[in-house]
């Protein structure tokens, strides 16, 4: 394995190293690296080719390209082929790895914060996107309380803030 930790022989990211803004910091990759694996782990189950490539440089490269919006072929030669990122992704979408990451990373804040892992209270919260001229009626509404012709986005967050992607938990009562 090269320094990256990437098993491939022939792959272009045997010795990278972060170089890109999009790219994790040693700091961020030690708080998610154990939460990664763990989450990784309770896909071992899965069929398919095991991965050869260095995990790190994976989600760095999948981080690439959601910052920069490019193609998956445009990745720099630094990052594994493109093939096996994109192959990554859409297995990790899937079966909902980063529902599951940021469940663990919310209830570790959480906890750190001195509340309980689950939130039991929630905020939902609504915003008007006005839409351009040219975009058809069928694509956007109306807000007469604004008076906006746009679309409506909406995010549910817990008591601290944090997005609420999964559910909230409900106490029974007594």
């Amino acid at each position: 394995m090269g320094a990256s930790g990437c098993a491939s022989l022939g792959c272009r990211c045997h010795s990278r190293k972060p170089s890109y803004p999009s790219d994790l910091t040693d700091a961020e990759w030690a708080v998610l690296e154990g939460e990664v694996r763990a989450v990784m782990a309770e896909l071992v189950a899965a069929t398919g080719r095991p991965m050869v490539h260095d995990l790190r440089a994976v989600l760095d490269a999948i981080g690439y390209v959601a910052r920069y919006g490019i193609e998956w072929r445009a990745l720099p030669v630094d990052f594994p082929p493109h093939e096996a990122v994109y192959a990554f992704f859409l297995r990790w979408s899937g079966r909902g790895l980063p529902d599951r990451l940021a469940g663990r990373l919310r209830g570790r804040l959480r906890v750190m914060a001195g509340r309980g892992e689950l939130p039991t209270a929630g905020c939902i919260d609504t915003q008007t996107v006005r839409a351009a001229e040219t975009v058809g009626a069928a694509v956007c509404g109306y807000d007469g309380g604004k008076k906006l012709k746009g679309q409506k986005r909406h995010i549910a967050v817990d008591t601290l803030g944090l997005p609420s992607i999964g559910r909230i938990s409900t106490l029974s009562r007594s």
